[in-house]
């Protein structure tokens, strides 16, 4: 068909339009013996680009041959063998074998074509969207085919250098919290566990059956740990059990032991023998020996700790005769030899908050004790830094995280500095398997709690602690302005704030000089009268309190003053007790007719211990730490508390106390992420600042 004047004219006008919204074509070869147009490579993606939808909002339609596959690559990561035959590695990239190759596909089916060698050297010389590959076109946004073969390139490249070590890198390019991954995980293949954390971002366990040795009947979320626990369990994968504290951690960890040694599930005989061994503050191996006798009276306890403690081959006789073995952190680190000379079937290191600073001795002795598995339970997983999860989440998966500085440049610093979702979002992603929190806010543990109130009780100052708390701050001022002094300005505040709360507590807690209490029937201390308003009506009720101070030497004073109030000893719980003394302790304020009151330092009794029997907290002064003080109010608020609990947390009017505490209901909110590490923040505000929230205001003395 020749075309006349009127058709050509047409047809020229329209490629002059084509021309103008899409200049390419001008750069294109023409055919001669046709009115077609020869693109090369690059000009044709344009087209695909851009150019199609230029075209397109002008009237002109574009047509895309068949020929041309529009293709979606992923990536799939695949364990490999290890030397000499065998499985691969469950916990790859954490333990001695960490052989993997990244493989490139066309598409995110199983049924995907997955490039070879070859395809990805063609690969390797294109660029752009518009690719030949087995001599076919295909076309991926973003230039994604390109991108993937250079980056599977790269990956073998540096596995092939060195195997990595950095495991927290490979998780977050898995799961595709990383921006170096140029196209989706959509498979693991032979990495077990890893296969559901990439589809998903999540284990998901099987239900296993309540075991038969357990004397215990779970609640429904205890049974859904022990289902978690028993899966890592399965693949030697280290878990932080992170619980609420009172919601039953400690059984938990009972009913996996009782799922692994007794019933269908058991191990065979001669991994059965292997014990586990549980590493706790010395305040909780009597605890940890009585959970298991009522729990768990099959399996066979022995206790490792103090002075006539076995070694050598007495010990390893008991170590075989026995499922489970208690020691404490201090034994741990003095009898460390003794304890690695063999592998155990699991450790457990309860309240693993205690060894959050990874270069003392005891951190460093647990950590490498050998075991097939490792649990940590704590129920503060962050106190105040995410350095703290860091260790945490290291000491049961070494490596997971990286180095201290790795995960400093990472996550800590994007995250507590810059509060940055992306670094936040990448953290969950990679400790998210491995940590199970639950807390008791949650809607189906709540209704297994009893009703808890918060109160804050404000006292006022007498005028002798108002003198004494004036004297205090001059006497900081003046050595803050002396500047022979500035070297000692940390020490000189953090000393001051000692000393300030000392007042608030009482003057002869302050001065130390031995006097009463009360004076001629006049309380000396606003908070002293509050408290004992506050225990008298408890112990009016029948009820119990527990009364919690950081200072060994306050709580000396109230014991004596209030055992002489009611006629009867009112105990002390400090860190100078002996393991027996304390269980003593325990056990007579948790029988029917023990003490109406029993005092407790925050160190020695705000972790680990079991005191429903009281229905009233009380925080006689602050630690300023609020997962400190709630750790300490959880001892009474925790599961087989069947009463409702109040909890009183005592503050002087008008002081330091009064504007902490506005700080810690800030810091609350941020507890999972805190900044600022024990009280050491305070000694850097500037000089004015430290006169402004050191100040006595002139409501906190009373009349």
């Amino acid at each position: 068909h020749r075309l006349d004047a009127h058709e050509l004219d047409e047809l020229t006008t329209e490629l002059a339009t084509a021309v103008r919204e899409f200049p390419e074509l001008g750069r294109a070869d023409p055919d001669r013996g046709s009115l077609d147009f020869l693109l090369p490579t690059a000009i044709a993606e344009e087209l695909f680009a851009t150019g199609a939808a230029a075209l397109g909002a002008v009237g002109i339609p574009v047509l895309l041959p068949r020929t041309i596959a529009e293709v979606r690559p992923s990536l799939t990561l695949r364990a490999l063998a290890p030397p000499g035959g065998g499985a691969p590695a469950a916990m790859v990239g954490l333990r001695e074998i960490r052989e993997f190759e990244w493989r490139l596909a066309l598409g995110d089916k199983p049924d995907a074509i997955t490039l070879t060698d070859a395809d990805l050297d063609e690969l390797s010389g294109q660029k752009g969207d518009l690719v030949r590959v087995r001599g076919v076109w295909m076309r991926a946004e973003g230039a994604a085919l390109t991108r993937a073969a250079t980056f599977v390139a790269t990956q073998r490249a540096l596995a092939a250098a060195e195997p990595p070590s950095d495991f927290g890198e490979l998780f977050n390019l898995v799961t595709g919290e990383s921006d170096r991954l140029p196209v989706p995980v959509s498979r693991v293949e032979g990495l077990s566990w890893l296969d559901d954390v990439a589809d998903t971002g999540v284990l998901r366990p099987e239900s296993v059956a309540p075991p038969t040795g357990l004397t215990a009947t779970l609640r429904p979320y205890q049974q859904r740990g022990l289902d978690w626990l028993a899966h890592l369990a399965t693949f030697g994968v280290g878990g932080v059990l992170a619980d609420d504290m009172g919601l039953g951690k400690t059984l938990q960890v009972i009913a996996l032991e009782c799922h692994e040694r007794s019933g269908p599930s058991a191990s065979p005989a001669d991994d059965r023998r292997k014990p586990t061994l549980v590493v706790c503050p010395m305040s909780l191996v009597g605890n940890w020996a009585r959970e298991f006798a009522r729990f768990a009276p099959a399996l066979r306890v022995a206790i490792h700790h103090g002075p006539s403690r076995e070694s050598g081959a007495a010990f390893a006789g008991i170590r075989e005769s026995v499922d489970i073995v208690v020691t404490t952190f201090a034994i741990a680190a003095r009898d460390h030899e003794l304890l690695s000379s063999r592998p155990w079937h699991r450790i457990v290191v309860d309240e693993a908050q205690h060894l959050k600073n990874v270069n003392t001795i005891a951190a460093k002795a647990v950590r490498t004790v050998p075991a097939d598995h490792r649990l940590a339970l704590t129920g503060t997983p962050v106190e105040n830094r995410l350095e703290d999860l860091r260790a945490v989440i290291d000491l049961v998966n070494p490596g997971l995280l990286g180095s201290a500085s790795v995960f400093r440049a990472r996550y800590a610093e994007p995250i507590e500095r810059d509060r940055d979702p992306a670094a936040l979002r990448r953290l969950s992603a990679i400790t998210r398997p491995f940590i199970l929190r639950r807390e008791k806010t949650d809607p189906a543990i709540a209704a297994d709690l009893p009703e808890k109130a918060d109160f804050a009780v404000r006292a006022n100052l007498t005028v002798e602690q108002a003198a004494l708390y004036r004297a205090v701050i001059d006497e900081l001022m003046a050595a803050l302005r002396d500047k022979q002094q500035r070297t000692l300005r940390r020490r000189n505040v953090l000393a001051a704030l000692t000393r300030l709360k000392q007042v608030c507590n009482h003057p002869a807690h302050y001065l130390a000089d031995g006097t009463d209490l009360v004076r001629d029937g006049e309380h000396r201390s606003g908070k002293v009268e509050l408290l004992a308003d506050i225990v008298s009506t408890v112990a009016e009720e029948g009820d119990r309190a527990l009364v919690f101070t950081q200072f060994a030497a306050f709580g000396d004073m109230l014991s004596s003053w209030l055992s002489a109030e009611f006629g009867s000893e009112i105990p002390l719980l400090h860190g100078g007790l002996g393991r027996t003394e304390r269980d003593r302790l325990v056990a007579d304020f948790q029988s029917d007719d023990g003490p109406p009151v029993l005092l407790a330092t925050l160190k020695a009794g705000g972790t680990g211990l079991n005191l429903t029997a009281a229905n009233n907290v009380i925080h006689v002064d602050r630690w300023w730490n609020p997962a400190v003080e709630d750790q300490a109010t959880d001892r009474a608020y925790r599961i087989g508390q069947d009463q409702k609990v109040s909890v009183h947390r005592f503050v002087c009017v008008g002081t330091i106390e009064e504007r902490i505490d506005d700080m810690i209901a800030k810091k609350r909110e941020l507890s999972r992420l805190t900044v600022a590490a024990g009280e050491n923040w305070v000694s850097d505000l500037a000089d004015d600042e430290l006169f402004e929230l050191f100040r006595l205001r002139d409501e906190a003395v009373s009349e």
